[in-house]
């Protein structure tokens, strides 16, 4: 059955749910490329009204990608909440909207509502908010996970110590790891993207981190970034893995472009929580996103890439990571063109993420050919941290050097704790304090170069 809408004099028509998702979406390169935004601005309007009025349970009798053909559907469709989807299954997305905006929303009916809101509900509602709406309904979302520490408690915001070194050099990697703390960051994760993908490097470079973390008695928790197999192979070689990484995307075909299925992330997901090194609890997965990899993959289905990065995070959430990720600059211009674009996608993934209920953070960054610069990413830094984030990342300087790309510093998160008063993770911050890192205020202390963690990294090099 197609939607009809008019703005002002002109009359649009919209084939079916998938078409006017599409259509509703803020203008981006990736659905332009597909051939699937909207041509005008009145079109877009009309998109959006459309959209307004549609009952929320069309989304789910009405799957954007068919259930035989589709994984992620059918864990989107089978795993669905009926009895917390209730007190609102006769809302209209537009209803939905005010409902989140209300102060009936609270951060406990928020937490509820979560196993409800189907990717789709989420996406949908999201085409029809403001940044502003953004941010006041992502600030009410809690979502708290551990490992080591505690992750996503009021008034905090982590940081994943990024790293990352051209050549995987161990020296190098630890002097980051170690400028990176003696900052105050490291408590999301201390994740390196390695360069290689050969099992002896990254079997160095897990015990590495294992080592550091151990011998300083870090409550933190440490990931190499290597697909899910490596990972796996070195767990059954016994190498000290913390947590398990991947990329997912939103579609059974884009997950296949990765190297992986529902059950492969299933089989390591319980080989991680087997080897029981958490020490207060026991996620153990760590996942990355990113607008326009499905599109990039060839298998998007023609649905939006807006869409389609919310239906990555219910694969995500079936697996209760400690930590989610939108790289919401990373892939290209081809898919977020300019500054405008970026901003307004970490915000949509920040808040479809948490609404969904799960641990996000945002790798606020771009690519050095994108129509971006960092006074963009001081903005969108910002807002995030507005929202509530999770976490974003700390890389040496913002330049990634391995991966040629533009993120946050340790220096931004300190600018955003100071704006808006967050914390560390408690366990993370009280070690930090014991360490003489930070005082009693979580501020940096004065450091003198014979402190135990710059003489590692003496030793190291």
């Amino acid at each position: 059955m197609p939607f009809r809408s008019t703005v002002g004099t002109t009359s649009y028509v919209f084939a079916d749910v998938k078409e006017l998702l599409a259509k509703a979406t803020p203008p981006r390169a990736g659905d332009k490329l597909a051939g699937i935004a909207a041509a005008s601005a009145g079109e877009n309007v009309a998109a959006k009204l459309a959209l307004a009025d549609l009952p929320l349970k069309r989304l789910l009798t009405q799957p954007l990608i068919p259930y035989e053909q589709d994984e992620v559907t059918r864990l989107v469709l089978d795993s669905h909440d009926a009895k917390a989807f209730a007190p609102i299954a006769a809302m209209t997305v537009g209803e939905l909207r005010d409902f989140l905006l209300s102060d009936r929303a609270t951060a406990d009916v928020l937490a509820g509502l979560a196993p409800a809101i189907t990717p789709e509900i989420a996406a949908a509602v999201c085409k029809i908010m403001r940044n502003q709406d953004l941010i006041l309904a992502a600030r009410k979302c809690r979502v708290v996970t551990r490992f080591r520490n505690t992750i996503g408690l009021p008034g905090t915001m982590a940081v994943r110590l990024q790293p990352n070194h051209p050549t995987d050099d161990l020296a190098g990697i630890t002097a980051s790891i170690v400028d990176g703390l003696m900052y105050g960051c490291g408590d999301a994760v201390i994740g390196i993207n390695p360069a290689s993908d050969s099992l002896p490097v990254i079997g160095d470079l897990l015990r590495l981190l294992d080592d550091v973390i151990t011998r300083f008695d870090i409550p933190t928790q440490g990931c190499v970034l290597a697909h899910v197999t490596t990972s796996l192979e070195l767990m059954r070689r016994g190498a000290p893995v913390d947590l398990v990484f991947q990329s997912v995307g939103g579609t059974e075909a884009t997950n296949r472009s990765f190297g992986v299925t529902l059950s492969l992330l299933r089989e390591v997901h319980e080989a991680a929580q087997a080897l029981q090194r958490g020490t207060i609890g026991s996620n153990v997965m760590y996942f990355e996103t990113g607008q326009g990899s499905a599109l990039s993959a060839g298998a998007h289905h023609g649905v939006d890439q807006q869409t389609c990065e919310a239906r990555a995070y219910a694969v995500a959430r079936a697996f209760d990571p400690l930590l989610v990720n939108t790289v919401v600059g990373f892939i290209g211009p081809e898919y977020l063109y300019d500054g405008k674009e970026i901003i307004r996608a970490g915000l949509e993934d920040h808040f479809c993420g948490k609404l969904m209920g799960l641990p996000i953070g945002c790798d606020v960054c771009y690519t050095n050919h994108a129509e971006a610069d960092q006074d963009d990413m001081d903005t969108l830094l910002t807002l995030l941290a507005a929202a509530g984030v999770t976490y974003v990342m700390g890389v040496p300087g913002a330049d990634d050097v391995m991966l040629g790309y533009q993120s946050t510093s340790f220096h931004d998160a300190l600018y955003v704790r100071d704006v808006f008063g967050l914390k560390r993770a408690p366990e993370f911050e009280a070690w930090l304090q014991r360490m003489r890192i930070t005082g009693q205020g979580g501020r940096l202390a004065a450091q003198k170069s014979s402190h135990p963690l710059i003489a590692h990294t003496a030793k190291a090099g």
